[in-house]
């Protein structure tokens, strides 16, 4: 599959969830009321699946059919729990190196950071199951069909994730400009996981606090900042040289 699929009308959108479809998103109508968007609303909550309330005029251009105010994304690949995802590696890897994304939204940043992830041995990435892009058929175009090789893993929050890799003997090491380590000086060939923040905002203060490291690329231009993908690559290839050498 190389797009991602919908499926339309509050019935079946509800009756996805339950059957465990790998629903990415639900687009509701604003402002539809009733028992079954009520049941549609709880289900949403007790599932963790992210929700967005827009005009009707959003739902009509994602799609033509009898919608009825209610259209779900599905993604192409499945998602893996942050438990799954950690007794898969640990089983089979000594120094596994992790990939966590703190609001990631930019579907093409989503999928060139998998390409660089699975060209560069990444075991998992770990995604918030709010504010993360969804995989759609740009993010599997521009991943160069790597969403399908690199297990992706969708939490609650990433500090749960972080506190359970810390607790794993992972050391953790979050990319950012507000620090004067340069990444070349944070060892990255033992058991690793690199946490990239939001294109706009970065990682935020609170998974900052609780990283083992920080650490940043030297920036020689006018520019202060890189492109969150081009950034990640930047990481993920330093720890590739002190695995290799």
């Amino acid at each position: 599959m190389s797009k991602t699929t919908q499926i339309y009308g509050i019935r079946a959108v509800i009756e996805a969830i339950r059957a465990g479809e790998p629903v990415d998103k639900v687009y509701i109508q604003k402002g539809l009321k009733g028992t079954l968007i009520k049941e549609l609303e709880d289900l949403l909550r007790k599932s963790g699946i992210p929700a967005s309330y827009v005009p009707l005029q959003k739902i009509n251009k994602l799609t033509q059919n009898n919608h009825q105010g209610v259209v779900a994304a599905i993604s192409p690949v499945a998602f893996l729990t942050l438990e799954e995802l950690t007794e898969k590696v640990f089983t089979h890897k000594e120094s596994p190196l992790f990939l966590l994304l703190d609001g990631i939204s930019d579907v093409r940043n989503f999928g060139a950071i998998i390409r660089t992830a699975e060209c560069t041995g990444v075991d998992g990435i770990i995604v918030p199951k709010k504010g993360s892009a969804p995989i759609t058929g740009d993010t599997v175009k521009t991943s160069a069909g790597a969403v399908f090789r690199v297990p992706i893993a969708k939490t609650d929050h990433i500090k749960d994730a972080l506190f359970f890799l810390k607790a794993s003997g992972v050391t953790v090491v979050a990319a950012t400009e507000k620090t004067n380590n340069l990444l070349y000086e944070v060892d990255l060939k033992g058991s690793a996981a690199i946490i990239m923040g939001a294109e706009d905002s970065g990682i935020s203060p609170s998974i900052l606090k609780e990283a083992d490291f920080l650490a940043k690329l030297p920036m020689l231009g006018e520019i202060g900042s890189l492109n969150v993908s081009v950034a990640c690559g930047a990481f993920l290839y330093e720890a590739v040289r002190q695995r290799t050498l």
